[in-house]
């Protein structure tokens, strides 16, 4: 059935050409000098040591992702605690809780003290409800309500999933994800992260997966103008050269909304963009961490700048979400709060005792890492398909119904997959 040639390289690109690749003839043509995109590593000279770029969590809900680690082999890559529990640590209050929810869809873990969020009414689950119910013009922050439910998890549990503020987020989009997890029960919400860095889960197994088909990947190839004609893409330019399309062959688009905006005028997508901080350190120890946090790897936040703290030996990374509020912050002065935030979050969980001083660190601004998640940009993406027959988008920018995760990534390769007539795993709903 042809060439198919795509266009960007990250988990949207790779998502499509791993679900290709059996059938057809795979390049991906990746401008950058690496495939993954948000969701890769480096070795960093600073702190002598391999880091992601960005921290993620999975969780058990999200199947097409698990299906496209299956497909690579890289299901092993992760770890997790196996079970649907949380840590939390309230740094107004000084207090650690863990949120331990029920194996199936009856929340039983709603009337048990230990297992919910501290000093919440049970009233204040309704607000579930409303955000699954809520429309598309609707934010966040109209369905909720005041209390101990919102404050300690849905409001901080908001602003990672949606990288957009509560005040303008969309609720359709949380309400979602909602849907997807939660309602579906606690065996929906196992969290789950990379054992040994994003591209040895996300990358190099693909990488491997598309050797073996004869897939070629050209890094470091830029594109720089596509050329249409009579209702299809007949050519693009690349910095090698010049691409000519046969008649058989089509083309995934699956770079950032502003470059696909560039190669294809009069394409309507977000125009408006959340950063995502990225904090790194690394101590002269391994840390362990006892209980519920050893268990699960990491720690939720609340009240502070940074939203989770991920354990990796020796290395805490921290991630920061809808962090155009920080931008006219130092990264020293970042790192500094932020590490204060991690002693007092972790010097009680840890054996032996942080150092008072913020140790080697690294500090990663992605600036236009998500569209902002609000209902005007969410009216703003663009489905799969485009006026030109032989050409498909992909992207977690286009419309998945998700906000920016790696699940929408991976579903929006697939779509695309689907649209050019050839077979794909994603069935629309």
């Amino acid at each position: 059935m042809g060439h198919v040639h795509i266009i960007g390289g990250g988990l949207a690109g790779l998502s499509a050409a791993i679900e290709l690749a059996p059938q057809a003839q795979v390049t991906i043509y990746e401008a950058g000098p690496a495939c993954g995109g948000r969701a890769r590593s480096f070795y960093d000279r600073v702190l002598e040591t391999t880091i992601d770029n960005g921290n993620h969590m999975l969780l058990s809900a999200n199947a097409l992702t698990f299906r496209y680690l299956d497909l690579t082999g890289a299901r092993g890559t992760l770890k997790g605690p196996g079970k649907p529990i949380f840590p939390w640590y309230d740094l107004d209050d000084g207090l650690g809780w863990c949120l331990r929810l029920s194996k199936g869809k009856i929340p039983f873990w709603l009337f048990n003290r230990r297992a919910r969020v501290p000093g919440m009414a049970l009233k204040e689950v309704f607000v579930l409800n409303r955000l699954m119910k809520a429309g598309p013009d609707q934010t966040v922050a109209e369905c909720l309500d005041d209390g101990e439910f919102t404050r300690r998890l849905l409001a901080p549990f908001a602003i990672s999933a949606l990288n957009t503020d509560i005040e303008s987020g969309s609720a359709a989009l949380l309400g979602t994800i909602i849907k997807k997890t939660l309602a579906q029960g606690g065996m929906a919400c196992c969290p789950w992260t990379a054992k040994n860095g994003l591209s040895e889960t996300f990358v190099t197994p693909a990488l491997t997966y598309l050797e073996k088909f004869h897939a070629r990947v050209l890094l470091g190839t830029r594109v720089s103008s596509l050329k249409t004609e009579g209702g299809r893409l007949v050519s693009f330019m690349t910095s090698d050269g010049e691409i000519i399309l046969e008649a058989e062959d089509s083309v995934i688009l699956a770079v950032p909304a502003p470059v696909a905006e560039t190669l294809l005028p009069g394409l309507k997508v977000p125009t408006a963009f959340e950063s995502i901080v990225n904090a790194h350190y690394r101590l002269p120890f391994t840390l362990k961490a006892k209980g519920s946090v050893g268990e699960a790897g990491f720690v939720g936040l609340v009240g502070g700048m940074a939203e989770w703290i991920f354990i990796h030996d020796n290395v805490l990374s921290v991630t920061v979400s809808a962090a155009n509020r920080y931008a006219d912050y130092s990264n020293d002065s970042m790192l500094d709060l932020i590490w204060e935030e991690i002693t007092q979050a972790l010097n009680t969980v840890i054996e032996g005792v942080l150092p008072l001083a913020t140790p080697a660190s690294r500090l990663i601004r992605e600036k236009r890492a998500t569209f902002a998640a609000t209902p005007e940009q969410n009216r703003r993406r663009p489905g799969a398909a485009t006026a030109y027959g032989n050409l498909a988008l992909a992207g977690d920018w286009t419309d998945t119904g998700l906000p920016s995760t790696i699940e929408g990534a991976i579903q929006s390769g697939l779509a695309a997959v689907s649209v050019l007539g050839f077979r794909s795993a994603f069935k629309p709903s």
